[in-house]
């Protein structure tokens, strides 16, 4: 199979691997046939891992807990989903809206997504303005009662 040359303090060693079966080889090192034990190095991974933090509610922490309906829902936020730029704001400050009106359009990974309220009331606060970039999680609106 394939042939090898190796010196060992200063001896030389003609080594051929003649045929290898699960972790046996067959070597033959200077004409005397020997079998072997191959291990498997574990190779390391290069591709590193993507580490995603804890999604929270549009509402914050406290949103996932019931309450009262007539209660005061308080203010929520409408976050970047994921890096990219704003190319268009489609809301003002006091506009009311509704579950899944369209508040701005975002460029990231060379497509253009529009964000939409995830939340009824107000706009009571934009955060960004056309050409801005954003991070994952960045807050972009804020709709309050």
């Amino acid at each position: 199979m394939k042939k090898f040359k190796f010196i060992i303090r200063g001896n030389e060693y003609n080594v051929e691997i003649q045929s290898i079966e699960d972790e046996i080889a067959e070597i033959e090192v200077n004409g005397t046939t020997y079998q072997v034990e191959v291990v498997k190095a574990i190779k390391e991974i290069k591709t590193p891992k993507l580490v995603r933090s804890q999604v929270v509610p549009a509402g914050g922490a406290d949103s996932a807990k019931t309450s009262k309906p007539s209660e005061k829902k308080g203010v929520g936020f409408v976050k970047a989903p994921l890096p990219g730029t704003i190319i268009e704001v489609k809301v003002k400050v006091g506009d009311e809206v509704k579950i899944g009106d369209n508040l701005l359009i975002m460029e990231a990974m060379k497509m253009e997504n529009e964000i939409r309220s995830d939340k009824s009331g107000k706009v009571s606060t934009i955060k960004v303005s056309n050409g801005d970039s954003v991070l994952e999680g960045d807050v972009l609106v804020e709709i309050g009662e």
